[in-house]
């Protein structure tokens, strides 16, 4: 294919390949960037606007010799810079709200199905759990795995069907923890009841998480790419959500008036108001005090939302406008119903493994939370090449991607260990927030991981989002899960749907994800087999949509003839096509203070999949610098913070 000149003509001015010019930026991108080049504006820049906008002169300016994002690129900070200590502390909790939705949300699912609708200490350790453990693989991630800035937090794939394996008769909820009046939270019987239900969600993700550990490190994920395309993830990925519609809709009908709020300011703020600007006041080196422009509603649309609709609720509790029956329509609207959350909760708990006692396994359960782990590894390659893409860095290499699922793995085993009733993944809307804010540092999302562990440790933190009442939770499940099911559907951007057979491989795998695991919920007895084990592993199969729905795509779609094109993967293998091994990739993707050079060209690492390989970028070069957080300046000196390592 001809490069257009303009793209030429641009790269020999900035010393970038013009293939590669092409592939990180659509040409009208490549001409604008040919007519002027790109200032270092503000954080936060999204096109032409910003977050944060000011004339400050250390505002939104790398410090000397920090060179992690080429001249073209439009990043303020990219993967290898560091950003003054200030704005990695702002971004990084900017990360933590980003994120704070779905971080909460799984616990709050959870909640119902381990017999704590009545509990709300307990969901808040379970909260305060759940942000820990994000912080500690966050961090593993970043350091360890792909090295991209890539946020860790629950995942939405492990609850499907751990409701389904919680939904079987062992595990349903007796009648009087469904009444508040009945249950004494501090009872040794009560706390048996959930805590057992805990510690099998435990044991089941921990043996999942293995296979996980195998497929990154073995570089088995690879294999398995080759057969799931789109027409197996769109199903998959839309049947995560669209089941949930019966726990939002029960959440937000507990008052409809206040999830409608809490709906419309969700959509006010992200919708029509993202791009106004208010003033606020700033410090700068030259201007010292003044005054600058901050995007607040496309920041922080969600939290703003949440506090407004907490704040309704406490004035309607305030005035009584709300009903004091706790049976009536619209009282779990009030504030006051789980006040003594907060003064029980103590300032500082530490999550640690075991908690909840000994962790226990069952064979439905490992089956149910191993299809979760088949559809988040794969999920989570597509956020590596999607994070790489946006933040102008090389395609992420075959060992970067080994290891980031192997890690991963091994958060999904920390997460079991430590009891947080979950494992985690690859956060997309992170991802997205780094699109928006042009900072791609990974010292922010080593802030973020930090914010993390700081928010698990301190224990008011999480009771206080214990307390936010049912229906504005309602209201946040229904914009959340019905954003979670169109990027499901988005997925098909890339198949030909004028094709009969892929309409009719998505339709009927979308329709039966939903159909079968109803039927089964409603005639369970007629699947017996004989043998309890069986019998459990088969209805948590099939009462798990996601499973049902992209065991059909992936089946249909591998069956049926048609062409790579009309199927979609040939745009996938081009998404996901590997990047040659070259010093640029290196310097990306490497183990940080040297590790994997050194021993490189071991004759026993180099048939390790998930281990960095070298390659020089100069004939005879002896050295590379590796990085932890920097990079190599103009003339190739190893900047401050590098390891220089001889080979």
């Amino acid at each position: 294919m001809r490069r257009p000149q303009v793209a030429v003509d641009y790269a020999m001015t900035t010393n970038e390949d013009p293939d590669i010019l092409l592939e990180r930026a659509p040409l009208h991108q490549a001409r604008a960037v040919a007519r002027k080049r790109p200032s270092k504006a503000s954080v936060g820049q999204l096109g032409g606007e910003s977050l944060v906008s000011s004339h400050d002169e250390g505002r939104g300016k790398k410090k000397d010799g920090q060179s992690g994002s080429p001249s073209s690129s439009p990043l303020t900070y990219g993967i290898l810079d560091i950003p003054p200590w200030y704005l990695c502390i702002f971004l990084g909790i900017q990360h933590f709200l980003a994120a704070l939705g779905g971080l909460v949300a799984v616990p709050l699912i959870l909640a119902n199905y381990l017999c704590l609708q009545h509990d709300s200490l307990t969901q808040s350790y379970l909260i305060s759990t759940m942000f820990f453990v994000s912080g500690i693989c966050t961090l593993l991630q970043v350091f360890l795995g792909v090295r991209l800035p890539i946020f860790q937090g629950g995942t939405l794939a492990f609850v499907a069907p751990s409701l389904a394996m919680l939904s079987l008769p062992t595990w349903q909820c007796p009648e009087w923890t469904l009444d508040a009046s009945q249950v004494n939270t501090s009872s040794p019987e009560f706390t048996e009841e959930w805590q057992k239900r805990i510690r099998e969600l435990q044991g089941n993700i921990m043996v999942a998480s293995c296979v996980q550990i195998l497929a990154g490190f073995s570089g088995l994920i690879g294999f398995l790419m080759r057969f799931i395309g789109p027409l197996t993830i769109a199903p998959t990925l839309s049947l995560v959500a669209l089941p949930l519609f019966h726990s939002a809709g029960n959440d937000a009908g507990s008052h409809w008036g206040i999830a409608a709020v809490t709906v419309f300011l969700i959509v006010l703020f992200s919708q029509f108001l993202k791009k106004v600007a208010v003033p606020v006041l700033i410090y700068g080196r030259e201007r010292k005090w003044h005054t600058s422009k901050f995007y607040l509603f496309q920041a922080f649309p969600v939290l703003l939302a949440l506090c407004i609709s907490w704040l309704i609720c406490f004035v309607l509790t305030v005035t009584n406008a709300l009903p004091t029956d706790p049976t009536a329509y619209g009282y779990l609207a009030r504030t006051n119903t789980k006040a003594n959350v907060l003064s029980q909760a103590s300032w500082f708990q530490f999550p640690y493994p075991g908690q909840w006692g000994l962790p226990t396994v069952s064979l439905a359960g490992v089956f149910g939370i191993t299809a979760g782990v088949i559809f988040m590894m794969v999920e989570s390659v597509g956020d590596y090449y999607t994070c790489a893409r946006l933040m102008w860095a090389p395609p992420p290499p075959k060992h970067a991607i080994n290891r980031g699922i192997g890690i991963e793995g091994i958060g999904c085993l920390l997460a079991g260990a430590w009891g947080s009733g979950n494992g985690t993944t690859s956060y997309s809307q992170n991802i997205w927030v780094l699109e928006i804010t042009k900072v791609g540092s990974r010292m922010v999302m080593v802030s973020a991981g930090c914010v993390l562990l700081l928010m698990g440790v301190f224990g008011k933190i999480g009771a206080a989002f214990a307390t936010i009442p049912t229906p504005v939770i309602g209201g946040m499940f229904l914009v959340m899960f019905g954003v979670v099911t169109a990027v499901g559907i988005s997925k098909l951007q890339y198949v030909d749907l004028n094709s009969s057979r892929n309409i009719f491989v998505f339709g009927f795998s979308i329709f039966c994800g939903l159909a079968i695991p109803s039927w089964v919920n409603r005639n369970a007895e007629m699947l017996q087999t004989g043998i309890l084990q069986v019998d459990q592993v088969i209805q948590v199969l099939l009462t798990t949509n996601m499973f049902v729905g992209g065991l059909l795509g992936f089946l249909l779609d591998n069956t049926i003839p048609g062409s790579l094109q009309e199927r979609g993967l040939l745009a996938q293998d081009q998404i996901y096509k590997k990047s040659e091994e070259t010093p640029k990739t290196s310097e990306f993707y490497s183990l940080p203070c040297g590790i994997g050079t050194k021993f490189c060209t071991s004759s026993y690492t180099q048939y390790l999949p998930f281990w960095p390989t070298l390659e020089h970028e100069r004939k005879g070069e002896v050295g590379v610098c590796q990085l932890t957080l920097c990079s190599q300046d103009s003339s190739g000196e190893c900047l401050k913070g590098a390891t220089e390592t001889s080979t």
